[in-house]
């Protein structure tokens, strides 16, 4: 009787386990800092797929978001792949330093931070 009881509740830990993976959402989320490690607020950042995209800024993943008074922003619900992001304030960007961000991990809160000079 043991026996049973003890494979029922580890086929219910299996269960929910999966269940719980299923919800999780693949997001990423961008801490923005200036040339002095200063976090910046106001920061358009964008998300492109590919380079040419993400040179004549079209074709976004998603629509810009705005970096918080953190430096933040998050974005949801993004497929595991690479991607290029564009952050922008001002005459400041990232642009030729930390433009790719590596391959997101499935079902994760990927977290990255980019330098805009």
């Amino acid at each position: 009787m043991k026996r049973q009881f003890f494979i029922i509740i580890l086929i219910g830990i299996v269960f929910i386990g999966v269940s719980f993976q299923s919800f999780l959402k693949t997001s990423l989320e961008i801490t923005v800092r200036d040339r002095l490690g200063n976090t910046v607020e106001g920061v358009e950042v964008t998300l492109y797929i590919t380079h040419d995209d993400f040179q004549n800024e079209e074709n976004p993943v998603t629509e810009s978001q705005n970096t918080s008074k953190k430096g933040k922003v998050l974005f949801k619900e993004l497929e595991s792949i690479q991607y290029y992001v564009s952050a922008v304030k001002g005459d400041d960007n990232n642009f030729g330093d930390g433009e790719m961000v590596d391959t997101l991990v499935e079902g994760r809160r990927n977290k990255v931070t980019l330098i805009i000079r």
